[in-house]
């Protein structure tokens, strides 16, 4: 007997697209079955004012087949020589949706992010009158601190100090990892949101390196232990309005990730939709997949959700390509490791 579930086309509140061959070869993975997205700034060299983001929706929106829609929802890389007038006129105009925080050092090109927290205050505190969202990449990169404790370092080291200092800042931690970062989020209130993504719903540490090293389950921040998967599931599934779909679904080719010193992250655009279904389905929750995935997010960003809707159907093994074959090279698709058996309609 198949089994449907529809619902308002979801929303991506952090995608990684790249530039150039790879964006062309990424970009329609993500518009087949999401409306929006928030997309990361992080290129070589980043995405720092008004002016390179208009370029770069240029670009993406140049990339798009013929047919599909999607619209790319453009940040800002802070770096301690950010402009706030400028960041204030890109939001004016209606361009530009968040500013992203990337300490230095903490996630591919992340090197131009900041590194003296007091050097992006008057930008900072721009943001907090206009109402401009900060995305933070949420780890310290002390090198004492282990790798696994950066989130809930910089919680208490960076991002709790930051929001007294700056009550009315509208915050989003994305990507948390840790019953940490939960409980965090929850107490947060009203500026403060968080997203999570499919892959840190799914695996732990265990999966990257018990019996040999996977790297295409390796990411940043890295998978956790399993009390903190869990929380991560029972965060997603409880349908609180704070906690939204972002799935930094990030491309990088075989040849980086398959590496002596490998690159950071999953990419997960092109199955993300029936594995939240699966999960979702598992923790007896998929009247909240919606929630999750398609009204949460626009609520904390102040978008109307969408009219279109999708329709996933429960029925025999799904299937999708091992790899998407872009002209910049191949890009493996995460693989959860048990069969799903959700598929997306239309």
């Amino acid at each position: 007997m198949t089994q449907t579930l529809t619902l308002r086309r979801p929303d991506d509140w952090h995608l990684h697209l790249r530039d150039g061959a790879m964006l062309q070869g990424v970009l329609p993975e993500s518009a087949r079955h999401f409306a929006r997205a928030i997309i990361m700034p992080n290129l070589v060299p980043p995405v720092v004012t008004g002016d390179q983001a208009r370029a770069y929706r240029d670009r993406i929106l140049a990339a798009l087949p013929e047919g599909m829609a999607f619209e790319p929802l453009m940040t800002l890389y802070l770096t301690e020589g950010t402009d706030a007038d400028d960041v204030a006129a890109a939001h004016a105009s209606g361009l530009v949706k968040a500013v992203k925080l990337y300490p230095a050092g903490a996630t591919t090109n992340s090197h131009g992010g900041v590194r003296n927290i007091d050097a992006v205050m008057p930008v900072l505190e721009r943001m907090a009158e206009i109402g401009l969202p900060l995305c933070v990449h949420g780890e310290v990169t002390d090198p004492q601190v282990d790798i696994f404790d950066r989130e809930a370092v910089f919680i208490d080291s960076v991002l709790d100090p930051l929001r007294s200092r700056l009550p009315g800042l509208r915050v989003v931690m994305e990507h948390i990892t840790t019953e940490e970062g939960v409980a965090y989020a929850k107490a947060g209130g009203e500026t403060l949101g968080a997203t999570i993504t499919t892959h840190h719903l799914i695996i732990n540490r265990n999966h990257i390196l018990v019996g040999g090293i996977k790297p295409h389950y390796y990411c940043l921040p890295v998978a956790k232990r399993e009390k903190h998967r869990l929380a991560l599931r029972a965060a997603a599934t409880g349908g609180e309005g704070r906690f939204f779909l972002g799935t930094d679904s990030a491309p990088h080719v075989d040849a980086l990730k398959e590496h002596a010193c490998g690159c950071a992250g999953c990419f997960t655009a092109t199955n993300t939709m029936q594995l939240l279904a699966h999960v979702f389905e598992e923790e007896g929750a998929l009247d909240r997949l919606q929630h999750f995935a398609s009204l949460n997010g626009p609520r904390f960003y102040g978008l109307a959700p969408n009219e279109a809707t999708i329709t996933l159907a429960k029925g025999g093994p799904a299937q999708w390509p091992a790899k998407i074959f872009t002209e910049a090279g191949p890009v493996t698709v995460f693989d959860p490791g048990f069969a799903v058996h959700w598929h997306v309609e239309a």
